[in-house]
C-alpha cells in the first residue's frame, strides 16, 4: 500500500512544501494538485528540480489530480481539452508519475444520457491515446452532482475505450453520495480496473440543499456518514495494493498548522487502513 498525501488536504501549501510535510508526517506519496503544480512550473520551478526535491525526501508522484472539464467535446474548447492533456501528460512523464485524473463536470448535464456516454467515450479514448505515447495512464473519477456519477458508467466507459490506460479511482465520497454504490459492489471490481482510492468521508445533502462539496465533505474520516471501514475493507477485498491518497475536503482544517494537519491525516488513514 502506497499511503499519498492529496493536495486538497493541505490546500494552500504549494508542492515544495507539500512535499517537504509528506515526508516529515510517514506519507510514501504525492497527489499533486494540478493548478498548484502549474503555478510552480509557470513561476519558475521545473519538472526535475520538483522531481529531485521528491525523490530525496523518498517520496513518490503517484497521481497528478486533475485534468478537469473533461466533456468539453466542442471546437475551441474541445482542442484547450486535449492541448491540457498534452500538458498534464508530459509533465506526468517528466515527474516519473503513473497516473492523472480526470473527470467531467457540468458541461453536458442537459444532455441525453446516451449522448453523455458517447462524448465519454470519445474524449476518454483520445486522452487515452496522448498517454499511451508517455506511458501515462488516467483514472476516471466520476463526480457525484453531475449527470456522469456513477460506476457503473465510468466502467461501461472503460469497457467502451477497449485501452489499458484507463480505470477508476475509488472516492469513497462521490461513490457514495449519488446513493448508486455499495461496499459490496467495490469488492466485486477487478483489482486491475482500480488505479487509486480517495480515502475520505462526508455526508449527502440534505433536500433541497445545494452540492457544496466544502460543506458536505467537510468530515475527518469517521465523523461523516460514510462507513469508512466497510469502504476500506471493500477495497482491500479486490486485492488492489496501490495508491491510497488522504483526501480532507475541510476549510476549517486547512486553516490549521499543515505540518501537524497532515500528521493527523496519515493517522486517521492508518487506523483503518493498517
Amino acid at each position: 500500500m502506497i499511503k499519498a498525501l492529496h493536495g486538497i488536504s493541505t490546500h494552500h501549501c504549494n508542492v515544495v512544501t507539500q512535499s517537504r510535510i509528506a515526508a516529515e508526517t510517514g506519507y510514501d506519496g504525492l497527489e499533486f494538485l494540478h493548478y498548484q503544480l502549474l503555478r510552480y512550473l509557470d513561476n519558475g520551478g521545473s519538472t526535475p528540480a520538483l522531481k529531485k526535491i521528491v525523490s530525496g525526501y523518498g517520496l513518490e508522484t503517484s497521481c497528478l489530480n486533475a485534468l478537469i472539464d473533461i466533456e468539453r467535446y466542442q471546437g475551441e474548447q474541445k482542442q484547450q481539452l486535449l492541448a491540457e492533456a498534452l500538458r498534464l501528460t508530459q509533465v506526468a512523464s517528466e515527474l516519473e508519475c503513473p497516473t492523472i485524473q480526470i473527470l467531467a463536470q457540468h458541461g453536458i448535464d442537459h444532455l441525453p444520457q446516451a449522448q453523455i456516454m458517447d462524448i465519454m467515450t470519445e474524449n476518454i479514448g483520445e486522452i487515452a491515446q496522448i498517454g499511451e505515447k508517455y506511458g501515462v495512464r488516467y483514472q476516471i473519477e466520476v463526480i457525484a452532482h453531475t449527470q456522469f456519477n456513477t460506476l457503473n458508467q465510468a466502467l461501461e466507459v472503460i469497457k467502451r475505450v477497449g485501452k489499458s490506460n484507463v480505470g477508476l479511482v475509488i472516492d469513497f465520497w462521490h461513490l457514495f453520495a449519488t446513493g448508486a454504490s455499495t461496499p459490496a459492489d467495490i469488492a466485486a471490481l477487478d483489482k486491475e480496473l482500480i488505479f487509486g482510492v480517495h480515502f475520505c468521508d462526508g455526508r449527502k445533502p440534505e433536500p433541497g440543499e445545494v452540492w457544496a462539496e466544502t460543506v458536505l465533505r467537510a468530515y475527518m474520516p469517521g465523523e461523516g456518514q460514510i462507513d469508512i471501514q466497510a469502504w476500506t475493507d471493500a477495497v482491500k477485498a479486490t486485492g488492489f495494493d496501490g495508491v491510497w491518497s488522504a483526501e480532507l475536503f475541510s476549510p476549517a482544517c486547512w486553516e490549521m498548522d499543515h505540518l501537524e494537519l497532515a500528521r493527523r491525516v496519515h493517522q486517521n488513514m492508518s487506523h483503518y487502513t493498517g
